[in-house]
């Protein structure tokens, strides 16, 4: 399993393309190779193209809406294509009204767009937060997400600290839904008896079991991402997160 740098928790120092390119080499020095697009300000993706491959990084992911995915489904795939990216990840459900049968029109969407990209050579994947942790009769809205959609048509990208806020076990649903070929890790710890985000590995999330989980289903990309960080300056909260991380024995080179 890879470390990778989710790009939202830099959004703000990558708003213009000069801010990226001195954004992706302070990601790059501090060892990180991996990278998923979200949150950037606009640059043209042959620009993007070359900032990464100058800084020796390599974009395994997108992030695009899901109103996006409907509309756009082949110029995000050309997008993935062009930077080599095989992991396109809806990051949130906008569905009104948010019950049962609101996911379940979702996911005939999901089916049809990830068996577009599927034979693109992509794999669409869906990244729950807490809210797909709400119970509709038995099912959860992640457990209906995942029940009404083909394996091969959508995989996830678990986020840690979302599932764990949600009142779930990070490892076990790894392993329940299997189909995790990236996924964010986001510790969560507590201040003044609030939830706070913090640097991988000293927050109170149990990394042990996630790594252990994350290796049985075969796990690629695991993506520090901070919403916010409220303890440390993002780029020292970064580089604590990649070298707690390389300890446990992630990999920082892609092989």
């Amino acid at each position: 399993m890879v470390i990778g740098m989710q790009l939202y928790t830099l959004r703000e120092y990558c708003k213009t393309p000069s801010d990226i390119a001195k954004t992706l080499k302070k990601v790059s020095d501090i060892g990180y190779r991996v990278v998923q697009i979200s949150g950037i300000g606009e640059i043209d993706l042959k620009e993007l193209k070359k900032i990464l491959d100058d800084n020796n990084l390599y974009a395994c992911s997108f992030h695009a809406g899901y109103d996006d995915l409907i509309k756009n489904t082949e110029k995000i795939i050309e997008n993935h294509l062009f930077l080599g990216a095989k992991i396109p990840v809806c990051p949130w459900l906008p569905i009104e009204p948010r019950n049962e049968n609101g996911y379940k029109t979702a996911c005939e969407e999901f089916n049809r767009i990830g068996g577009k990209m599927k034979k693109a050579g992509l794999t669409l994947a869906y990244h729950n937060h807490g809210i797909e942790f709400e119970k509709y009769g038995e099912k959860t809205g992640l457990e209906i997400i995942f029940s009404e959609t083909k394996s091969e048509n959508l995989s996830s990208e678990i986020d840690t600290y979302w599932v764990q806020y949600g009142g779930g076990d990070p490892a076990y649903w790894i392993e329940k839904i299997k189909r995790v070929p990236l996924i964010h890790f986001k510790d969560m710890g507590i201040k003044d008896n609030k939830q706070v985000m913090v640097p991988i590995g000293q927050g109170n999330l149990n990394w042990k079991a996630i790594v252990s989980a994350c290796n049985k289903v075969g796990t690629k990309y695991a993506l520090v991402e901070m919403d916010e960080s409220p303890l440390y300056p993002i780029f020292e909260n970064i580089k604590i997160s990649f070298e707690n991380m390389k300890s446990w024995g992630l990999e920082s080179e892609i092989k």
